[in-house]
């Protein structure tokens, strides 16, 4: 959701569209074609950056860490420079998911890209991941146990055909853990023992639910697994992928070899080796744990998820939808109510959009989850049931929403009645803020005008605006024959007033 960019070209998917990887160790690029519905890769880049390695204690990115990102953004940037708006998806994982906002890094970042970056919630991030292994593998109807180590978190996911059923991601990866037990590349017997207990704890509180979820085969994505793979199948120790037998024999080798600079094994890539020894004891831990034997291996991972995902909002299978209408569900909400608050929100919306510069497709969207959802909290407790709704938008895992996209949505639900939440909007991202504080306005216009929940009371005010000067326009008489409806909205224009905003109405 961006500020009021010009408006993209849509009605049907880019030719050509990109997926960028932002993870804790490497930043992937895939650039592919759209051809009815099938994905062809043209163009893969892929920079060894480490940046989980370069996160301080209080959640900020050393200097030089963060300028070898930077350098890395604008050298893909190059290679999208001619991509239009919205055929680029760009995407942070687990270290920019504790980088402090204020610090500003996700603006530089986005600026030496050139395109927008969303902040990933690991559950999501699994979800994308499985996406694109299911694309990647042969058809079948088999459960499956998919796994990605990634820098600073490891997802796993059990899923059938395309849909992840189960998903979790947890805290370990391995640049993470060999910056904790391997450190300046030395490998100890008793360094990788701690280590393969440390992802051992991790993936305890879920051991027994994987275990037990039916699967039928193990597939590993990410570089750490690849790249293991290619080292036991190199070293003949295991064929078509990674046996539970050759894990432990590529352990036992770096446990030989004592230093990760002395090994010498086939099919090892050199920018590789600083944290291969934290990825086997990753993978080791989760084999042991989940029992796994045997572990195929998928080439693709979270990038290809993120094209597929693309294909799948081009083709009106936008999983946000199916999202809101689980929840819409789980929380017994009136969801004829919400379409209602919907429908009237959208109304006044068209009205403005031009005037208050709300280009960008995302804006009614945004607008319209948040109008169906608005009163969510109402399952915690009626009293300030706007805060627990905002608390639940915020906080929970919200399958195909972004941490910015949850963070709106939010706000908007918070701010749809009582006290306009200022704080709330100023602490969204400068490129949002306005817009996002804009559509909270129009949606409480919406509630307001929606509020006696009747069926054939139907207001049809016109909306004018200028700035944050509002005026509603009422047909002749409509106000007098409502006196609840005037009275609300002279109550409104007062707390509106403390936000600097005008609202006047005829």
């Amino acid at each position: 959701m961006s500020e009021a960019p010009p408006p993209p070209k849509h009605g049907v998917p880019h030719e050509t569209v990109a997926a960028v990887d932002l993870g804790s160790n490497s930043f992937h690029m895939i650039v592919a074609r759209i051809d009815d519905g099938h994905m062809q890769i043209v163009d893969r880049l892929k920079e060894s950056v480490r940046l989980g390695e370069g996160l301080t204690p209080d959640r900020l990115l050393l200097p030089e860490v963060a300028e070898r990102a930077l350098a890395c953004l604008e050298r893909f940037g190059q290679r999208l420079s001619e991509f239009p708006l919205g055929s680029v998806r760009a995407v942070g994982t687990n270290t920019l998911r504790q980088v402090r906002p204020e610090s500003g890094f996700i603006e530089r970042a986005e600026a030496a890209l050139g395109h927008p970056i969303d902040i990933i919630a690991g559950r999501e991030e699994a979800r994308l991941i499985y996406l694109g292994v299911a694309h990647g593998l042969a058809a079948g109807s088999e459960r499956r146990l998919v796994v990605d180590i990634g820098g600073g978190s490891t997802e796993i996911i059990v899923g059938q055909e395309f849909s992840a059923q189960l998903r979790e991601s947890l805290h370990m990866g391995c640049v993470s853990m060999s910056l904790r037990y391997f450190v300046d590349g030395r490998v100890s017997a008793k360094a990788m023992e701690k280590a393969q207990l440390a992802g051992a704890i991790e993936v305890r509180p879920v051991r027994e639910i994987f275990r037990q979820a039916g699967w039928q085969t193990a597939v590993g994505s990410s570089g750490t697994i690849k790249a293991i793979a290619a080292v036991v199948e190199a070293e003949g120790w295991s064929e078509n992928g990674i046996s539970a037998a050759a894990l432990k024999r590529l352990r036992d080798a770096l446990v030989g070899a004592g230093r990760v600079a002395s090994l010498a094994l086939k099919g090892l890539p050199e920018e590789r080796k600083p944290v291969l020894a934290g990825g086997v004891a990753v993978l080791r831990a989760v084999f042991q744990t989940l029992d796994i034997k045997h572990m195929q291996v998928s080439d693709y991972a979270l990038r290809e998820g993120l094209v597929y995902e693309m294909m799948g909002r081009h083709g009106h299978a936008d999983v946000r939808e199916r999202t809101v209408l689980t929840l819409s569900r789980q929380f017994q909400l009136d969801q004829a109510h919400g379409r209602r608050v919907q429908a009237t929100a959208l109304g006044l919306y068209r009205q403005v959009a031009a005037s208050w510069g709300l280009a960008d497709p995302s804006h009614p969207r945004m607008l319209a989850w948040a109008a169906r959802l608005h009163e969510i909290g109402l399952m915690v407790a009626h009293s300030q049931y706007q805060k627990h709704g905002a608390y639940l938008l915020r906080n929970a895992d919200l399958a195909g929403f972004t941490r910015q996209e949850q963070a709106v949505l939010a706000a908007l639900v918070l701010g749809h009645r009582r006290k306009f939440p200022s704080q709330e909007f100023a602490g969204l991202p400068p490129g949002i803020r306005d817009c996002a504080r804009r559509l909270c306005v129009i949606l409480r216009l919406a509630v307001l005008l929606r509020r006696g929940r009747s069926t054939t009371n139907r207001p049809r005010p016109t909306l004018r605006v200028d700035g944050d000067t509002l005026s509603l326009v009422f047909p002749d008489e409509w106000l007098i024959q409502h006196p609840l409806n005037l009275l609300e909205l002279e109550r409104e224009a007062e707390l509106l007033k403390s936000a600097g905003i005008s609202l006047g109405f005829q």
